[in-house]
């Protein structure tokens, strides 16, 4: 669909994963990383969900960051980041089950911001269910701080 303009994308995103720590806290990976999509996976614990036994909203809407996100930096030249400028999160169902797959796609590439969505499903057995959806607007970045 899009063609990345860093031909090291992956191996530029993979060194970024080394320190994602918030990321390895949770336990989600990145199972698939192409040009503008990249999916990820993570087994359910106990510290991901809230009260009711549903995952916490908040940890949601962190997949779909991430997904979005790196969907987006897959896309930009080297040297650049992306840092996510908006973001919309539609909680469709709770989440229970025994793992979580998210998946982002950048739905338009450019140079100042890239516009995204992403989805979080989980799994149960065979069962998949889409519980949300997000869209979101990444600022493509020279650099942080």
């Amino acid at each position: 669909m899009y063609k990345a303009r860093n031909p090291n994308y992956k191996a530029v995103i993979e060194d970024k994963l080394t320190r994602q720590y918030f990321m390895k806290h949770i336990g989600f990976e990145l199972t698939n990383i192409g040009e503008g999509l990249v999916e990820g996976e993570m087994l359910i614990q106990q510290i991901h969900k809230q009260q009711n036994e549903a995952l916490h909203g908040g940890l949601v809407s962190t997949l779909c960051d991430i997904v979005a996100g790196f969907a987006a930096f897959s896309l930009v030249p080297e040297g650049k980041h992306v840092v996510t400028a908006e973001i919309k999160v539609s909680c469709l169902k709770g989440g229970v089950g025994e793992k979580v797959y998210a998946k982002g796609w950048v739905l338009k590439p450019g140079n100042r911001l890239s516009f995204c969505e992403s989805e979080v499903w989980t799994i149960n057995g065979e069962e998949r269910t889409l519980i949300a959806k997000a869209t979101t607007t990444m600022a493509v970045i020279d650099k942080f701080m």
